[in-house]
């Protein structure tokens, strides 16, 4: 007997359903059914997922969802009678429904949330049609009153529930799990069948596919209410029973009630919902008065724009134009220009810094035209093609840099231009990476911690890893999996859950522009006072919506801050623009490799590549951006790129025609835009063509290459080209297309770079401020603190009359914020700023107490500002003012509520002026190190000094602790670093022993150090907080975090470095090993010396010592050359 499940729930009834949903529709199509619903708790993320593989796999999709329903009107949020929610299955029966389904499902969520969105009588009322309606599972209404045995309430719901849906509309839904509540609530349900003559429905709550799947859903709801496997207190399915049955199953648990399965293939049949995709909706674009149409207006505006982009506007200029905007109206894109200007021009109108575009839109001479992008496609050689391609139809995407920090006002802005209810941000799922599946699934069957940390950390660090891959890379990892039952088990559920959703958030990006109210489209939810789509990115695209990426970089925040601060601090105005693209200040600042907050160049690889390159102007930073990446540095591509611009290398090309394409990159094939250019020359492909075959060549479709091969292969025979080297020169493109990078990108962020560069060379101070300011809630601090510091900019401390909340610049000197000192919130900064802007600066302790409202700036505020030093500037030591805190600040809040009661009290204003308040008491200050520690406490950095000053000499010899990043160092390294110790916590170890976990620091960065009991017990003494350090130790990359593991421990004071000396593999020449021994004899000291030869490192006799002179160093590398000499 036929059978459809109506009660169904996939992955994305996240954390709680385990169907996935291509194995869900292929078992449902092994058991011989031919249609299935989807049925997620108030939600339809995964609609879209379920519709196109059940189209694919030839099932009929019926689209559904099980919304809550309020006890009550959705507003309240309330209980009645300890209930929060019904259950209640609701079906699309065509489009209409599918509509009104969509409008339940977001009115659910943006008004009805309570715990869960939920539905109320009043939206069922007025959203019924087109629906069909079941009554749930035990947690629906009725069965709930049929279970307080209450019939006559019963009754009354299944009356309401017909005159909302219709007697054909709705159906009483009965279960069998083999609990004893539904045997009682089915028999109820019969009744009122009968009574009512309402259809019966059989479904099966389904919560997985298979039975033996029931385990791993129970793991999967451990993990959602964060338990334990073997906590009883735990909410746990009642049976296995919860999987998708065959029809002949469902039939022998309702013998009696045939009518209860024939009657799901009836509602299976009414239901028919489809979706159109790739169909364009693109929101009206309002146009002003004379012009006809999208088409006029955005020729208006590129030709009114002409003189200002071109002095002189040139035939090949205009034809590039009038190419352009024939193909954005064939495609009818003219309106989607028009948006984009829209935003971007509001955005600069109002002072919102926008980069000077991203990807391939800065090909488009119409973008350069509107200001959407800032670089002249002509200049650079940028293809229009690579963006807008005429022989694929596509949404072209242009992707906006926002200055981050006023990225919403623009998104508000759109809001507000097309309407609140058709603008939306975009839902995107974060689903069970392998490393956290494996963390999870320890975690909830209460496996130890640290044996499961163990277990992820074989787990390969690679993009898109999974368990399966790990299995096949990682012989570890399967040593591991083979090795016990616990971690065999551990994997093989973990393997389970891994890749499911586990739950929503907000893509930082994305935002959606509908035509019509979003409803009529998708459902929505809402997340912090904005609507979100329940359709991830690609299917919002696919129903024709038109998706933005409104990204915001910190970088663009920081150059419109620089810029203000330089009209701040020096009044220049600065256009960031019209900034000279050649400048010989900056390109010296690069090449010395001083690239430290350039905007891409600051990672020690990319700071290599640049000094190697040596770049002369902002055209020369292009190709770095496409070459600092895996594939390129792998490949000899950047050798090979770098000596052909030095002239150290002939520059070849496999055929004339290739050397105007590939000149400016010395015959490397390093853009995707020169893939398509060379293709268009040699084989006579339009660009549009060479643009398909490079995406084929990208994505390694066979059948398409192969197609394509011998296109290529005939246009080259027509320009009279060898075939051998025509099919080398294929074969060669198809390699690279892996390489390849888009041109227009890497021109836009390198213009980024370059200007930040060029800020940070010509207005120093003004760019490490606005540096501080954007990074200032981040551990960078200090890393940019001592970057100030090489760069010769004194930072000062906070003041309260010099500073503002943020870093600001004074004189040729940074000044900290004042938002920097704990425990000082923004009312305080707020209340500061205001009273001594209006009455100018503060004159002592006691005047400032008197001045600021004391209910905002309390005692805790000021003793955190005289810690940190922003009272220095009164003269007085930070002792004395702390000595008179307390009676300073009771006098001020006792005159500060006289004069709200009108009293005049002892201290009239007169009074106190001539008292000069308090006397200073006559006592030092605190030492130096209690001071720094002081500033350590209030702001989390040393500002006026720093406790390992005094050892900065010997720290130079050892890498920084800023530079152990996880792309710079390996797994087990041995590394050794020096710092201070400022957190040591000491535990015991099952076996009795103690252990210690450390966190030392240098001038740049901090770092987790784990001393063992072996090191523990011989280093105690030194195992203190504020104790400088040497540690040597070796890498521990858990949690793709960096720490250290500590294998040897010396007191920094104490501590000798040693000269590590490599020779040549043959030894020194005659000459040399003559100047090594007058060396030796002049500098002989006691430093020990090892050499490195033969494969080892050898240890010295104490004759062969050396002094700590420079010279000493400098005469050695002269010895043995560059780079073969280090002090560590």
């Amino acid at each position: 007997m036929p059978f459809t499940h109506l009660h169904v729930h996939t992955e994305f009834s996240l954390l709680d359903g385990a169907s996935r949903i291509k194995e869900l529709i292929e078992t449902t199509k092994a058991l011989g059914m031919d249609s299935i619903a989807i049925t997620d708790h108030g939600a339809m993320y995964g609609v879209i997922d379920f519709y196109k593989e059940a189209k694919k796999q030839g099932v009929k999709p019926i689209i559904g969802c099980e919304v809550y329903v309020a006890p009550g009107a959705r507003q309240e949020h309330r209980e009645v009678n300890g209930v929060r929610y019904y259950h209640l299955i609701l079906l699309a029966e065509n489009q209409t429904g599918y509509r009104n389904l969509v409008k339940l499902v977001s009115l659910a969520n943006v008004e009805g949330m309570y715990y869960k969105p939920r539905v109320d009588k009043d939206l069922l009322r007025q959203y019924h049609e087109g629906i069909i309606c079941l009554s749930a599972c035990i947690a629906g209404e009725i069965p709930r009153a049929i279970l307080q045995d209450n019939m006559e309430h019963a009754d009354a719901l299944v009356r309401e529930y017909l005159e909302i849906f219709g007697r054909e509309n709705f159906f009483l839904e009965i279960q069998n799990h083999g609990l004893p509540e539904e045997r009682k609530a089915n028999a109820g349900l019969v009744e009122l069948a009968k009574k009512y003559d309402v259809g019966l429905v059989a479904t099966n709550d389904l919560h997985y596919v298979h039975r033996e799947d029931s385990e791993f859903h129970d793991i999967l709801l451990c993990i959602q209410m964060n338990k334990t496997f073997d906590d009883p207190d735990r909410m746990r399915f009642a049976s296995d029973d919860y999987y998708l049955k065959s029809p002949e199953e469902m039939a022998a648990l309702f013998p009696d009630l045939p009518e209860a399965i024939a009657n799901t293939e009836k509602i299976a049949a009414r239901c028919k919902v489809d979706f159109e995709f790739g169909h364009l909706q693109l929101p009206y674009y309002p146009i002003p008065a004379p012009y006809a149409d999208d088409e006029a207006y955005l020729r208006y505006l590129c030709e009114e724009n002409l003189p200002r982009r071109y002095a002189t506007v040139t035939e090949k200029i205009r034809e590039r134009l009038e190419y352009e905007l024939g193909i954005i109206h064939r495609m009818g894109y003219d309106s989607y220009f028009l948006i984009v200007w829209d935003f971007i021009n509001y955005s600069r109108e109002h002072g919102i810094g926008v980069g000077p575009g991203r990807g391939s839109a800065a090909g488009s001479i119409v973008a350069y035209l509107l200001g959407i992008t800032n670089l002249d496609p002509l200049k650079y050689d940028l293809l229009f093609e690579r963006f807008l391609n005429p022989e694929r139809v596509t949404m072209p995407d242009i992707d906006v840099d926002f200055d981050y920090i006023q990225r919403g006002k623009v998104i508000d802005y759109v809001k507000e231009r097309y309407g609140y209810d058709h603008v939306a941000q975009i839902v995107t799922f974060g689903t069970m990476a392998a490393k956290g599946a494996i963390r999870d699934v320890g975690r909830v069957l209460n496996l130890p911690y640290a044996e499961v940390a163990e277990i992820a950390k074989l787990v390969p660090n690679e993009l898109k890893i999974t368990l399966d891959k790990a299995m096949q890379e990682s012989a570890d990892f399967r040593k591991a999996y083979e090795s016990s039952e616990d971690v065999h088990r551990l994997i093989d559920l973990a393997r389970k859950i891994e890749g499911l959703p586990r739950h929503s958030s907000t893509h930082a990006a994305g935002v959606v522009i509908a035509r019509h109210p979003l409803t009529d489209y998708v459902p929505v939810s809402i997340s912090e006072g904005t609507l979100v789509t329940e359709y991830d990115k690609d299917h919002v695209e696919e129903l024709g919506l038109l998706k933005m990426d409104f990204l915001g970089l910190r970088t663009l925040t920081v150059i419109s801050d620089t810029i203000a601060n330089i009209e701040k601090s020096r009044h220049e105005k600065v256009d960031i623009d019209k900034i000279p693209l050649t400048d010989e200040l900056t390109s010296k600042m690069l090449c010395e490799g001083k690239t430290g907050a350039v905007f891409q160049m600051e990672s020690a690889g990319m700071t290599q590549l640049v000094r190697d390159l040596a770049p002369e102007n902002f055209a020369d930073l292009i190709p770095l951006v496409a070459l600092y990446r895996p594939g390129p540095l792998g490949s000899g591509m950047v050798e090979d790129f770098i000596k052909g611009r030095h002239g150290e290398k002939e520059v070849t090309y496999m055929h004339p025609l290739l050397e105007p394409i590939l000149k400016e990159t010395f015959g490397v094939v390093l853009y995707q835009e020169q893939v398509m250019q060379i293709v268009q020359v040699l084989a006579g492909f339009t660009l549009g063509q060479a643009d398909l075959l490079r995406r084929a060549m990208g994505k390694k479709k066979h059948e398409i290459l192969m197609a394509q091969k011998e296109n290529f292969l005939d246009g080259c025979e027509k320009n009279h080209i060898d075939a051998g080297l025509a099919n080398t020169i294929f074969d060669l493109l198809t390699h690279f297309a892996d390489y390849g990078f888009n041109k227009s990108h890497s021109a836009a962020y390198a213009l980024v770079a370059w200007q930040t560069a060029y800020l940070k060379a010509h207005y120093p101070a003004e760019f490490m401020a606005a540096m501080l300011t954007s990074i200032m809630d981040t551990p960078k601090v200090s890393t940019y603190i001592e970057l100030c510091r090489r760069m010769g900019i004194k930072i000062l401390p906070p003041d309260i009359n010099a500073s503002s909340a943020y870093f600001s610049v004074d004189g040729n000197a940074i000044r900290f914020g004042l938002a920097a000192v704990r425990n000082v919130g923004e009312t305080a900064i707020e209340n500061v700023a205001r009273i001594r802007e209006a009455g100018g600066p503060f004159g002592s302790l006691s005047d400032f107490c008197r001045r600021v409202d004391m209910r905002v700036v309390n005692r805790r505020v000021i003793e955190s500002l005289i810690k940190c030093g922003a009272f220095d500037s009164f003269g007085a030591k930070r002792s004395q003012l702390l000595a008179i805190l307390p009676q300073t600040v009771m006098e001020a809040a006792q005159q500060q509520k006289d004069a709200v009661s009108g009293q005049m009290g002892l201290f009239s204003d007169e009074t106190i002026e001539e008292t000069g308040m308090l006397q200073l008491p006559d006592i030092d200050e605190v030492p130096k190190a209690e001071r720094l520690r002081w500033e350590k406490e209030a702001t989390g950095f040393y500002i006026t000094g720093h406790p390992l000053d005094q050892y900065a000499a010997k720290l130079e010899n050892l890498p920084r602790i800023g530079s152990l990043q996880p792309d710079t160092v390996r797994d087990k390294q041995v590394v050794r670093i020096g710092g201070m110790l400022t957190e040591a916590k000491r535990i015991t170890t099952k076996k009795g022993d103690t252990m210690c976990f450390a966190t030392i620091e240098d001038f740049t960065d901090s770092i987790e150090v784990t001393v063992f009991p072996r090191t523990f017990y011989q280093n105690m003494n030194l195992l203190v907080p504020d104790t400088p350090v040497v540690v040597q130790g070796h890498i521990d990359m858990t949690d793709e975090t960096v720490k250290l593991i500590a294998d040897s421990v010396w007191a920094l004071k104490d501590y000798r470095f040693a000269y590590y000396i490599e020779l040549p593999a043959g030894g020194l020449p005659e000459a040399k090993r003559t100047e090594m021994k007058q060396l030796i004899a002049a500098h002989h000291g006691d430093y020990a010396t090892f050499f490195h030869s033969g494969g080892h490192w050898q240890k010295a006799r104490e004759n062969f010592w050396l002094d700590d002179a420079a010279e000493t160093f400098e005469r050695l590398t002269a010895i043995v050359g560059a780079g073969k000499v280090r002090k560590r």
